[in-house]
């Protein structure tokens, strides 16, 4: 199951390493906040199962975020990919998919959580930028870490040049890592998760 809020690039790259099942991973669906979200289309043109679930039909936020859980329960999915999906998650769906819900985001975590990572690594100075794989907890990006990979940054370097690198790797790893995930698991001890090894 993918959650997106966007155009769909990263689940796009989903979506075609694994047509038809490929590899063992079967996409059950791709959930959007965003009801004219690009990333519904595609997943429609993949012959993928889509749905909505907007905050703006809910009361409040709680309300939403239940929705949203018992949406996604519908589709009984493994793991709850989030692929550039823009709303914090609350506890009444982290709690319900527990050590299941995977999130890419494009900073080298602890450093720049938030939603402007590549931004604020850039405004910082660094020299080496990054996405960082991770379970999602009750945080903001604090979630135990699976993995990372770093992007070094070019002197000609823009936040969004970098933010396409930084993109380019994340499509390429995540696929890695759900064909991982069709066969074998993670193990999480504390805030150390050990399984996955991903190739140099």
């Amino acid at each position: 199951m993918i959650l997106a809020s966007g155009s769909g690039t990263l689940t796009q790259a989903l979506l075609d390493a694994f047509a038809d099942g490929g590899a063992g991973v079967q996409i059950v669906a791709v959930c959007s906040d965003v009801a004219s979200a690009g990333v519904l289309d595609r997943a429609r043109s993949a012959g993928v199962e889509t749905c909505v679930v907007a905050p703006s039909d809910h009361s409040a936020r709680a309300e939403w975020n239940r929705a949203l859980a018992d949406t996604v329960a519908s589709y009984d999915p493994d793991w709850v990919i989030s692929a550039g999906f823009m709303r914090i998650l609350g506890s009444a769906f982290v709690d319900r998919f527990a050590g299941r819900i995977i999130n890419t985001h494009p900073a080298l975590l602890p450093s720049f959580p938030g939603a402007h990572g590549v931004r604020d690594a850039m405004a910082h100075g660094v020299k080496v930028a990054g996405t960082t794989f991770h379970l999602v907890d009750a945080g903001v990006d604090t979630g135990p870490i699976i993995a990372q990979f770093p992007v070094a940054v070019q002197d000609a370097d823009d936040e969004e040049s970098l933010h396409e690198r930084i993109r380019a790797v994340e499509r390429t790893r995540l696929v890695e890592l759900l064909a991982f995930l069709a066969e074998r698991t993670l193990t999480v001890e504390g805030r150390r998760v050990t399984g996955w090894t991903p190739a140099p």
